[in-house]
């Protein structure tokens, strides 16, 4: 690795005190190095220090008014990764985490995940340090019709496409949009994904990052001659994603038996289905960002300040955020007895537990291969705002079931091909780059 060792020393001297990113351009990195050694071209072409560089980075101040007349700051950002396969495309996160670095890993994880779905689009991603929670919905209003005012002259159709992520949702999209269109005075109804129904917006988007998860996995499980039915199994988080996987899981015949919050998490061992599934729902839009509420309502254990990885269960999703998951963390999940762990959010585990994990066993299905389902949805949306027409619910889950099989077959054909026999991990991060590259080199020195 004494040229991508190169690479990776120009990514640390040039984004200090980025760890997020770090670990990402990292594990990629360390992956292709028989992709270099087979393409040395790419090498000669600065393929390789360019695909860790960001086409662009955009920083902005969002001035807007609370209800109490104080005028505030925030910071916008929006990172266009890589655009070499198609329009900029990823989401939005207002959240006080956000930082420039965040939004690089997030882009350029993002940049492989759009890849490996097989759809022509590119990576990047955006958002604030802006907290929605505790607003009123004219703050939001507000804050959004600012910051929009500004990303506007940045995105377009054939541009740049964002989406929602941690802090957008349905409300923040809809005001965003408006102030959208409000500026470019046209109905330009494929520059934001994630949109409601009346007014181009596609079924299923909501569950779409949960749905494609368990699909990814029901692979995995399929390709060991297993299924969920019959599983226990451990979720974080308690919001779309996790929603939309415990909704799938539990329709293939598995018992998701935790989520969790920023408070604890709870252990079902009844099960979360029907009602609980329901429930979810309604402390998602209570805005108080806690799960103890569904102990107390279902009569379950509650552990505060707990993460659920200490469970014994079959497999493991976490569907929260980055970093949730420690080297002590994988090794309960290994002592439990675990056999399945797949990443639902974007990077939840270091690359330490990921190691430790698959050295015991556990086969890991990565963040960037198994939460492409969201933005497949997007692609689709947008597919279907270009064609002014919209499939039905059952047709687009038969898309996103047939996008996730083809990423897990791209991933284990490429982890063959480059010697890395059923690595998950590996074959993703090469199967993503692939096209990337190839596309990079096609369009020159760009």
């Amino acid at each position: 690795m004494k040229y991508l060792g190169k690479v990776m020393e120009q990514v640390i001297k040039r984004n200090p005190n980025e760890p997020e990113f770090h670990q990402a351009v990292l594990e990629v990195l360390e992956s292709l190095e028989p992709v270099a050694e087979k393409h040395p071209e790419w090498m000669k072409s600065g393929l390789f220090d360019r695909l860790v560089e960001p086409e662009r980075q955009i920083i902005f101040r969002v001035p807007w008014v609370d209800d109490n007349g104080v005028h505030q700051v925030n910071r916008g950002f929006r990172v266009q990764f890589n655009g070499a396969i198609g329009p900029f495309k990823g989401g939005l996160r207002f959240h006080p985490s956000v930082n420039i670095g965040i939004m690089k890993f997030l882009g350029f994880e993002q940049t492989l995940k759009n890849s490996l779905s097989g759809l022509p689009i590119g990576g990047a991603k955006g958002g604030s340090d802006f907290a929605p929670k505790g607003k009123s919905d004219d703050e939001v209003m507000r804050f959004c019709q600012s910051f929009m005012t500004e990303l506007y002259r940045y995105i377009g159709p054939d541009v740049d496409v964002p989406a929602g992520d941690i802090g957008v949702g349905a409300r923040e999209i809809g005001y965003l949009y408006g102030q959208y269109r409000r500026i470019r005075g046209a109905f330009e109804n494929g520059v934001i994904t994630g949109k409601g129904l009346s007014y181009g917006g596609s079924l299923i988007r909501p569950e779409a990052t949960g749905f494609g998860i368990t699909y990814y996995t029901n692979e995995i499980l399929k390709g060991k001659g297993e299924s969920f039915a019959g599983k226990t199994v451990a979720v974080s988080g308690f919001g779309n994603v996790a929603w939309g996987t415990v909704r799938k899981v539990t329709e293939l015949g598995g018992k998701v038996v935790t989520i969790s919050g920023p408070d604890g998490y709870i252990y079902d061992p009844a099960g979360i289905s029907g009602e609980k599934i329901d429930y979810m729902v309604e402390l998602r839009a209570s805005g108080r960002d806690i799960v103890q509420p569904y102990a107390e309502k279902f009569g379950c254990d509650f552990f505060a300040g707990k993460r659920p990885w200490g469970t014994k269960v079959d497999v493991c999703i976490p569907c929260a955020t980055q970093n949730e998951v420690d080297l002590e963390d994988a090794k309960m999940v290994v002592d439990n007895g675990v056999k399945f762990f797949t990443e639902g959010a974007n990077m939840p585990c270091s690359n330490e537990a990921v190691a430790y994990m698959q050295e015991h066993g556990v086969t890991v299905g990565p963040a960037k291969a198994a939460n492409a389902g969201g933005v497949s949805m997007s692609a689709l949306e947008m597919c279907q705002n270009s064609m002014r027409y919209s499939w039905t619910a059952e047709e687009l889950d038969a898309k996103l079931k047939s996008i996730m099989t083809n990423i897990y077959k791209n991933s284990m054909k490429a982890a063959s091909e480059y010697g890395y026999e059923g690595n998950l991990v590996v074959g993703a991060n090469i199967a993503g780059f692939l096209k990337v590259a190839e596309a990079m080199y096609a369009q020159g020195n760009i």
